[in-house]
């Protein structure tokens, strides 16, 4: 089976306030905003660190051998305390969650002696764009602060469109956080721009990939890299979740890896396997891929798969496991027979809308004339860590929110329950940070400058 990773995205501008200042000529020079609930953004920054499809001088299409965003800085938040974002549907508390993303771009937007207001604002998060971006637009249509903000949903669905209209009708699977599935951002979208061409209805199958952004961001709920066996707090799929249950008659579908702790399991006195739990991105993959096939050959869509979207900024890390596990699955087979290989395509296109997002980003500086013409200054890379001086704050044994306290907060309380701070070795894992470098090595040049 064949793959390639293309990307697609589309340009959502309006205007809001948040209390900050009023922009002026002067936000030409001022840093570009780009936000998400962890790390995975930095997939979306490394492509605009990267892009060259425009003349610098002209604005016109066409490479000219310097970045397109050379004359630009940015300020990056990743909203860690909080994530994931994708749990807070189904907690229902969908309202706390927009009231983060809210105070989000405030941070973003605000001017003190460690920041600068941001020019233009990059949401790099599907579930946030899914959730807040049309209340945002509705609350602060009329403020006199104009900020071009810029969405990822969009971006996917019309990249997915396009592989059909080459390559033919196929179903087009969604793989994102169980928050933006459950929001339906994506098939609405996907149904709406198809009806606007003139499409038939399309095929489209979702899944939520339940703990694999927050084992990529090693949220201690779902991943722990030192653990030796299971445990009570864990999270994620397993044999005893009535949600994302293990099915043990697919684990040689699922062919989970069982090397060092990657796989742990719930023992009883006899040494017998109770329960399994996950605690590896790559098991994540393989578990949230099979289980969708399983939805797809449960529910008879029987229109092969052949377009894939990778509906979260995170899990363009696992692009190449997620590339590995589709073509293992294309030929597996149960007795004796391949049990997918009528809902797969031979050829799956994976859709990543970074790149097309940073195009318009691009476009919109250049169309609202926001280029920077002042010296380029450093980039600032910000997280967000639990507010400890919060008495009622509950934390983990690793120093970060505990679940229950997470999503039993409530919204409109107006408490400030997290903290900014710059990137450093406390909040973020030398794991990490190992893993930027190799997959964003772009931005993670400009991160360990800022590092002490």
């Amino acid at each position: 089976m064949k793959f390639k990773i293309i990307a697609f995205s589309v340009l959502i501008v309006f205007a809001f306030n948040l209390n900050a200042q009023k922009v002026s000529s002067a936000a030409n020079n001022l840093p570009i905003g780009v936000f998400d609930s962890g790390t995975g953004g930095l997939t979306v920054l490394e492509a605009m660190l990267q892009l060259d499809a425009y003349n610098n001088t002209t604005g016109l299409p066409g490479a000219d051998g310097k970045p397109d965003f050379n004359s630009e800085f940015f300020e990056y938040l990743a909203d860690q305390a909080n994530m994931p974002y994708g749990n807070y549907a189904a907690e229902k508390k969908t309202d706390l969650l927009k009231e983060h993303i809210i105070k989000n771009m405030q941070f973003l937007l605000q001017s003190n002696n460690t920041k600068q207001s941001a020019k233009m604002i990059v949401l790099a998060c599907n579930t946030a764009t899914a959730y807040a971006l049309s209340d945002i637009k509705q609350k602060f249509k009329n403020e006199n602060v104009n900020v071009p903000v810029i969405g990822v949903i969009d971006a996917g669905s019309k990249a997915a469109l396009a592989y059909q209209a080459k390559a033919g009708a196929g179903t087009i699977g969604v793989f994102a956080t169980a928050g933006t599935v459950a929001s339906e951002g994506y098939p609405r979208t996907l149904q709406a721009m198809a009806k606007d061409k003139g499409l038939a209805v399309l095929s489209v199958v979702s899944q939520g990939g339940a703990g694999l952004a927050e084992s990529i961001d090693r949220d201690w709920s779902y991943f722990v890299d030192t653990l030796k066996q299971a445990r009570k707090e864990y999270k994620g799929p397993s044999m005893k979740n009535p949600i994302y249950i293990i099915d043990t008659t697919l684990l040689s579908a699922y062919k989970f890896d069982k090397s060092s702790n990657k796989l742990l399991c719930e023992y009883d006195d006899k040494g017998s396997c109770l329960d399994l739990q996950l605690n590896d991105p790559a098991n994540y993959v393989r578990y949230h891929l099979v289980t969708l096939l399983e939805k797809m050959l449960k529910q008879n869509i029987n229109t092969p798969m052949n377009t894939l979207i990778l509906g979260c900024t995170h899990y363009p890390y696992m692009k190449d496991t997620i590339a590995k596990v589709l073509n293992e699955l294309y030929d597996y087979k149960k007795d004796n027979q391949f049990r997918y290989r009528n809902y797969l395509a031979k050829h799956i296109e994976l859709i990543d809308p970074s790149v097309e997002t940073a195009k318009e980003a691009y476009l919109a500086m250049r169309n609202l004339k926001l280029t920077n013409n002042a010296s380029v200054q450093p980039n600032r890379f910000f997280i967000t860590t639990p507010n400890t001086a919060l008495a009622e704050a509950q934390l983990q044994p690793d120093g970060w929110f505990t679940y229950g306290y997470k999503y039993g907060r409530v919204a409109g309380e107006k408490k400030d329950y997290v903290q900014y701070v710059p990137f450093d070795h406390k909040n973020i894992s030398d794991a990490s940070y190992e893993r930027f470098k190799l997959v964003l090595p772009s931005a993670y040049k400009e991160i360990a400058k800022t590092l002490k």
